[in-house]
């Protein structure tokens, strides 16, 4: 037994300061200190030797086992040591980078500046899918058979549906104002909510205009509300965004999917209503359109114009933006320019 100690032991010191790395020391530990290591094995011939020399035999490998597990452990330091040593060219007393912190893009940050604004008047946050149909997008909204915003010239048709109608016709939305539809047929009124979404459009790009841009959709329907209560909300939620009073003002305008209907303005903050590029030199500058829900839309989604009535707007994040920090271009939000964003972290 003793002869078969000693020649463990000295196979051990051999792979042991042999070894170059970690790696190849986990594999020495396992030869002789694992469960079917070379000690291990020598552990079960113990039972078939005589009383003293048993006792002599289980002394002599519970001291191998702790010279070996020693050995191991400090050859397996040393390696440690070795590969994560300071490089000789490395300068403690240089400054450390700081690692680059991310931050949310202007019209994400307005987004949920406007979530909290409506929530606490009582509102719910819907959102839908990007991909929507003719039957949403035109149909339910009241847009006549012939109207120009449903050709490709204005919308973006998927391929192979140019041939369908309704609902099997889909498209990229144009607007968010299907959503509400959507939203009316699947709960139960009266109903308060909004839903914030990117909307899509085929037309030429300039400072005002992206072929891709924000929505911000907010809808009340009951049996009673009045448009004076509208204007109060629009103005209440634009004070809160801006922290400070904002001209607002309402002019007649038609949309399919309300009456009546309205273009509203609020005063250009980027030129403080003197008149600049983006509000073309007249002071204000629309931002939503907004009214009653049209009668169509409303019978739509199941609902008796009779008895019920309401108020919609439909804010453009992007130009909300625009107000907010003083930007002339909206295309730079798309621009992807870290010098750009990173003035809003």
């Amino acid at each position: 037994m003793q002869e078969a100690i000693d020649a463990i032991l000295n196979d051990a010191e051999t792979r042991v300061s042999a070894a170059a790395d970690t790696e190849e020391m986990k594999v020495v530990k396992a030869a002789f200190l694992g469960k079917q290591g070379e000690i291990a094995k020598l552990m079960k011939e113990i039972p078939a030797l005589s009383g003293t020399a048993r006792a002599d035999a289980g002394r002599a490998l519970n001291q191998l086992k702790s010279r070996l597990s020693v050995m191991i452990e400090q050859k397996t330091e040393e390696l440690l040591l070795k590969t994560t040593a300071v490089p000789v060219d490395f300068d403690c007393t240089i400054p450390g980078k700081s690692p680059a912190n991310g931050g949310l893009h202007p019209i994400t940050q307005i987004c949920y500046d406007l979530n909290d604004a409506f929530r606490s008047l009582g509102f719910a946050i819907f959102d839908e899918a990007d991909i929507t149909s003719e039957l949403y997008n035109f149909d339910y909204l009241n847009f006549p058979p012939d109207h120009p915003a449903r050709d490709s010239m204005d919308t973006f048709w998927l391929a192979g549906h140019a041939e369908r109608s309704g609902g099997a016709r889909l498209c990229l939305r144009t607007h968010l104002t299907g959503a509400s539809v959507r939203h009316m047929k699947t709960h139960t009124p009266p109903y308060r909510f909004v839903y914030p979404g990117r909307a899509y459009r085929n037309e030429s790009t300039d400072a005002r205009h992206e072929r891709a841009f924000f929505q911000y959709e907010a809808l009340i329907v009951q049996e009673d509300f009045t448009f004076a209560a509208g204007k109060v909300m629009i103005q209440a939620i634009l004070s809160k965004v801006f922290g400070r009073d904002v001209p607002v003002r309402m002019r007649v305008g038609f949309f399919p999917f309300v009456e009546p209907g309205f273009e509203i303005d609020m005063g250009c903050l980027v030129c403080d209503g003197k008149g600049c590029s983006v509000c073309k030199h007249v002071g204000w500058i629309e931002i939503m359109p907004g009214g009653a829900p049209h009668p169509n839309v409303l019978r739509a989604a199941g609902l008796d114009p009779a008895i019920y009535t309401g108020f919609y707007i439909n804010v453009g994040l992007d130009r909300l933006v625009m107000m907010r920090y003083g930007i002339d271009d909206v295309r730079l939000f798309r621009s992807s320019d870290l010098r750009f964003l990173n003035q809003f972290h």
